[in-house]
């Protein structure tokens, strides 16, 4: 799947849409209208059937570090709408009968061929029973494109989102194979060190990747911790 920056262009005619403020639409929602008209992979994402923009920044670091592959068993933390799940589905082969993948979101998601799709908090105490349940061991890779809610209190809403990674992390690491995978949604400025030397610490390899796809006024990034040291600490 190709996933090149795109250039909003056709023929060297912009075609940048304007959205006018309506009277019950605050000037924060109509300037993210405005953004989604005018992204180029909201528009490809349409175009080839991809649920949600998300699923090229998926596509990317997948193409640069290999992480997805046929057979594994893959859990999508706070999947919904399932742009991730889809990608997963297609570099998997669950449709063909190979591996297995599941989904879970506290929202319901719109069902998905090859994705097996629950309601469900990873933070519950019985959800990493489940989820080697339903996948039938423990998982190859962890995938989390969650993020909190944004506060627009630039501190606050770092903490919270490095908050949320952290237990991710911890999930991840109460599910994951050994030599398993943990791709995650950080921010600039709010992963903190601490998380970065568990993740180190229980983890061959750990990096941060800014896929072209993130919108480029975006702090978002996100880590990649491959490897999982897990032998011996069960």
């Amino acid at each position: 799947m190709e996933t090149r920056a795109l250039s909003g262009r056709e023929g060297g005619r912009s075609l940048k849409t304007r959205v006018k403020t309506a009277r019950k639409r605050s000037l924060s929602s109509t300037l993210w209208l405005e953004r989604q008209l005018n992204d180029p992979y909201v528009a490809k994402a349409k175009r080839e059937g991809f649920r949600s923009r998300a699923a090229y920044k998926l596509l990317e670091v997948d193409a640069r570090y290999g992480c997805l592959k046929q057979g594994q068993r893959i859990v999508d933390l706070g999947a919904a709408p399932g742009g991730w799940s889809q990608v997963a589905v297609q570099k998997v082969g669950t449709e063909i009968g190979h591996g297995r993948i599941v989904g879970i979101d506290l929202l319901d998601i719109e069902p998905l061929p090859g994705a097996d799709f629950k309601v469900l908090d990873f933070m519950a105490v019985d959800a990493p029973l489940l989820l080697k349940d339903w996948l039938g061991g423990r998982a190859d890779v962890v995938l989390s494109d969650m993020a909190a809610n944004a506060t627009g209190h630039k501190k606050t809403d770092h903490l919270r989102i490095a908050g949320l990674v952290e237990l991710a992390a911890d999930f991840a690491c109460e599910i994951l194979t050994d030599g398993g995978a943990f791709l995650a949604k950080v921010f600039q400025g709010g992963t903190e060190h601490e998380l970065l030397a568990r993740l180190n610490s229980e983890f061959a390899a750990v990096r941060h990747v800014k896929p072209r796809a993130s919108r480029a006024d975006s702090a978002e990034l996100y880590v990649l911790a491959t490897g999982f040291r897990g032998e011996g600490k069960r």
